[in-house]
């Protein structure tokens, strides 16, 4: 329906570029789970904008389209990036910066069956729990030592807070993961439910086992990636 990010990015393709004589077929195969922090409607928004603008020649420059994507909503404007960016204002302000990891770096991802609304979250947030560091200072320290040298103090959420509140057994899994040997970090992402760890598991077999055959808990072991300009992402495993 007129809801969905897809359809409503091709439309804004159309109506932005005054090819309003031009119509799409679109097939859409989700492979990141909903409610999970991982921004997964946003993805799909964004690659819907450019595939558009690709098949109607390029009539936007990306510029334009990382623009007009802050109409369809916050997080649209990082998927347009090339993979790794410093996002301000609602997250539609975007720098973006060189990867902090190469393509191919390990990346494991754990989601509970469980879902949290980002409403529901936000409605949680204790505000005298934010974190009062600077985010610029933030970024500098993680471009200076490295994603995996980063000290885990500087690793900040705010939503976890809210999030843990609202599933404390969210909470309970993190701090399993924290205790896996082989991975350098672990951190909610975005407002959950999934937490991400940054590395391999050193027994990935007993790992596996031990989450991804456990009731209600899913395992996705997946790798950084990033774009060649004036590209679209390429799936690693093709």
């Amino acid at each position: 329906d007129s809801t969905n990010l897809v359809l409503r990015a091709l439309e804004l393709m159309r109506q932005k570029t005054g090819k309003t004589d031009v119509f799409f077929h679109a097939d859409l195969f989700k492979r990141v789970p909903a409610q999970a922090g991982l921004g997964g409607g946003s993805a799909n928004a964004a690659t819907a904008m450019w595939g558009a603008n690709v098949l109607m020649g390029n009539p936007a420059t990306l510029e334009q389209i990382i623009d007009w994507s802050a109409d369809l909503g916050s997080d649209i404007t990082f998927f347009l990036s090339r993979g790794t960016a410093y996002c301000t204002g609602r997250g539609e302000i975007m720098t973006p910066i060189d990867p902090p990891l190469p393509a191919g770096a390990k990346l494991t991802i754990v989601k509970p069956d469980l879902g949290l609304s980002t409403p529901k979250v936000f409605g949680a947030l204790d505000y005298d729990q934010l974190s009062v560091e600077d985010p610029e200072t933030l970024l500098n320290i993680f471009l200076k030592d490295g994603v995996i040298n980063t000290d885990d103090k500087y690793y900040i959420n705010d939503l976890e807070q809210p999030a843990f509140d609202c599933l404390p057994e969210l909470k309970a899994l993190k701090d399993e993961l924290l205790c896996v040997k082989g991975f350098d970090h672990v951190m909610m992402s975005g407002s959950g439910t999934s937490i991400f760890c940054i590395g391999e598991p050193n027994d990935k077999d007993s790992f596996m086992k031990e989450f991804d055959e456990r009731e209600g808990v899913s395992v996705f072991n997946t790798e950084f990636i990033s774009r060649e300009e004036g590209s679209w992402f390429v799936n690693p495993e093709k």
